[in-house]
């Protein structure tokens, strides 16, 4: 793991490895672990298509998956935690550190995060092995955003009732190298998993 020794930690502590090696975890579940980080703006479908991939990946090819969901981990893990660009850096922190354990003990790790600053995205990136680790950018039109909007968040943020709204009020970067784009707005969500499936089974993670 590439930034482990480089990223900060607290005094007097030895990492304690466990009795397993990844290697021999992902032997035993019969595929390699990843990390799959797909971002892109709220309601433009990271969610939907990362629980299809995950259904898809558990009926056809029995793989381990854990599915990490922004709101979820801001209901425990992260709830203590706004939406300024500090807070927004903690969330991704935490849920890097998170996603890299579930991958160091085989499994393949499904992301779902808005995600908006390059930087925090590269950390994440940091933390798996090279070639383990796939940015998935879920791009969609903004108009298309608005009139989804199945929460009424954007129509709340555009009346200037929600602050820090990514994609409004708040910046979103997109990615400059991704390893997949897919535009959710032109694509159903069976095409883009099967494109995914696509590309991890030309990676050998399946």
């Amino acid at each position: 793991m590439s930034n482990i020794e480089n990223r900060p930690r607290s005094e007097n502590i030895l990492w304690e490895s466990g009795a397993l090696t990844q290697k021999q975890r992902e032997a035993l579940n019969g595929h390699k672990a990843a990390i799959l980080w797909f971002t892109g703006l709220s309601g433009s479908g990271k969610s939907t298509i990362a629980k299809s991939l995950e259904e898809k990946l558990y009926n056809c090819y029995k793989t381990h998956t854990m599915f990490l969901d922004g709101d979820n981990l801001r209901h425990g893990l992260n709830g203590d935690l706004g939406f300024s660009s500090s807070d927004r850096q903690e969330n991704i922190r935490r849920t890097a550190e998170v996603a890299h354990l579930g991958a160091a003990h085989g499994q393949v790790v499904l992301c779902s995060f808005i995600s908006p600053y390059i930087r925090d995205r590269n950390f994440a990136r940091s933390l798996a092995p090279e070639g383990r680790f796939f940015e998935i950018y879920v791009e969609c039109d903004m108009e298309e955003l608005k009139l989804r909007d199945t929460k009424g968040l954007y129509a709340k943020a555009i009346r200037g009732e929600i602050g820090n709204f990514t994609g409004v009020s708040a910046p979103y970067e997109e990615p400059e190298i991704p390893e997949l784009t897919v535009r959710s707005d032109q694509q159903s969500v069976e095409e883009i998993v099967e494109i995914i499936v696509k590309l991890l089974k030309s990676k050998n993670v399946i």
